[in-house]
């Protein structure tokens, strides 16, 4: 049996969404079984929340998701089409061998170059792009984590390959509940970890550009007709904005799931290492109601 996905998303950064799931992941963990995964694969910090460096994973396996223009010297007949055609920047000329030259930072594998050449002198290789981590928590659950690697691309592909990874491990583990942390945003990771969801959880903050962004992410999981429901972060730093967001979910039925206060407290159990609600004991009944909101909803 597969477990049933909920994915944590947000509109735009800095809203609290690892942190928020962090803390759901602790509380849905002692009344079922759950897998954490981590598909914020450009700057992934869920394994921090819950209490694991780099080295704290039980294993780590590069994937190659990508891939790069290579030059075949011998067939290249200098005529420049590869230039040309090029969008990225990425070919640039050597006047003294008259030759091609490939930037693999900027090469995006989009295979244009290699569609005009007239010798065929230009092929895409895979690249080790990524890696996937495998750990557990001191909370007793699972946590599968992407990591794109410095300077390469493809996001989008690796977070498919991490959740590929993490429902393989969930289904040995018979987990009930998969609970994937996104990227921020609409763009490809983001649409690579609502694809498949069960629920979708966005959070937001009282800001008009954190409203602008929320709208924008929602009708990527209206694509996908996703159910979801709406977390306001930091709610009581602008009272009359929380209002407008208010109005703005019930004038389109979106549920909301809860109001979590602004807290520095969030800040510093970030800094050590641990959920908000294992750091201050305070935030355990906010949370609490959220989970039972989440766990009562129909399709979880």
């Amino acid at each position: 049996m597969k477990p049933k996905i909920i994915t944590i998303l947000s509109g735009k950064g800095g809203v609290g969404k690892s942190s928020i799931t962090g803390s759901l992941a602790v509380l849905l963990s002692k009344e079922k079984k759950i897998i954490a995964v981590d598909c914020d694969v450009d700057a992934s910090n869920l394994g921090l929340v819950l209490g694991l460096e780099e080295n704290d994973f039980e294993s780590w396996e590069h994937t190659e998701t990508s891939e790069k223009a290579k030059l075949i010297e011998d067939k290249c007949v200098s005529c420049r089409k590869c230039l040309e055609v090029c969008n990225f920047s990425a070919i640039t000329w050597n006047d003294e061998k008259n030759l091609p030259i490939f930037n693999k930072f900027l090469c995006e594998g989009c295979g244009a170059c290699t569609l005009v050449c007239p010798t065929k002198a230009i092929e895409l290789v895979k690249v080790k792009n990524a890696k996937i981590g495998i750990g557990k928590t001191p909370y007793g659950f699972p946590i599968i984590s992407g990591q794109l690697e410095m300077g390469e691309s493809g996001s989008g592909k690796v977070v498919t390959e991490v959740k590929n990874k993490a429902m393989k491990i969930a289904e040995r583990e018979k987990a009930e509940i998969m609970l994937v942390d996104s990227a921020a945003g609409i763009g490809c990771p983001v649409i690579a970890s609502v694809n498949g969801s069960d629920f979708v959880i966005a959070v937001t903050e009282p800001t008009p550009s954190a409203l602008n962004d929320l709208k924008r992410a929602l009708s990527v999981v209206e694509h996908f007709r996703i159910p979801y429901g709406l977390i306001i972060n930091k709610y009581d730093i602008n009272p009359e904005f929380t209002k407008k967001i208010e109005e703005f979910a019930k004038e389109n039925g979106i549920p909301i799931l809860g109001l979590i206060p602004y807290s520095k407290k969030f800040v510093e159990a970030v800094i050590n290492m641990k959920p908000v609600i294992v750091y201050e004991k305070r935030f355990e009944s906010i949370f609490e109601e959220i989970k039972e909101k989440i766990v009562e909803n129909p399709n979880i």
